[in-house]
């Protein structure tokens, strides 16, 4: 009988080629016969997944964007009950932020997506989703410490949400850049989280 192919699996391989190609030499260096290489796949096997090199773009960062959020939904799951709110904003931003080791690959080529974002209104579109998803999330952890009485019932969880993500997308660029180290940008993490903890006032 002839050989299945397992065509999902065979994209997920060219995204993670693709994003490899990125990370290592940057997105010019994305080209048909190299991710066909990296992948370890022949050239008509990219060309029959992806119809454009836009597509296959496009399905990388999908790929990575779930990869994301996946792990800082994985993180919530794994903690033991009951976890405190402050604990789960603290790892699950740091998720989010791609500050350790492992992650510097996706850093990376997240940076590079959202540069060319303002050139491709997909790019865009894929970008806008998972911050959105993202967004949703940092606001259901702070109304989950709100629940449980850590975090102060006049604290605005949307806004404030829309500012930690914000904290830990400007510490991905500066980890990079070497403004920050991991430790360092966790610290700063940290530190704002603590002044959520704390906070007595609205701020308007």
């Amino acid at each position: 009988m002839p050989r299945q192919v397992d065509y999902e699996d065979r994209r997920r391989r060219i995204a993670e080629a693709v994003c490899a190609l990125i990370a290592r030499s940057g997105i010019e260096a994305v080209s048909l016969r190299d991710v066909a290489a990296q992948a370890d796949v022949s050239m008509g096997a990219v060309q029959r997944s992806f119809r454009t090199k836009e597509d296959m773009l496009l399905f990388a960062l999908e790929h990575i964007s779930q990869q994301v959020s996946d792990r800082a939904n994985q993180r919530i799951a794994a903690a033991p009950t009951p976890q405190a709110a402050s604990t789960l904003l603290s790892h699950t931003l740091a998720q989010m932020a791609l500050l350790d080791e492992e992650s510097q690959t996706q850093a990376h080529v997240w940076l590079t997506f959202v540069a060319q974002a303002p050139a491709s209104e997909k790019l865009t579109d894929v970008l806008r989703a998972t911050y959105t998803k993202l967004h949703d999330l940092v606001a259901w952890l702070i109304r989950y410490g709100q629940d449980t009485q850590e975090v102060p019932k006049n604290v605005d969880p949307d806004r404030e949400a829309h500012t930690l993500l914000a904290l830990a997308d400007g510490l991905t660029v500066q980890v990079l850049a070497g403004h920050h180290s991991p430790e360092t940008a966790l610290a700063v993490l940290q530190r704002h989280i603590n002044q959520l903890l704390d906070a007595t006032s609205d701020p308007g």
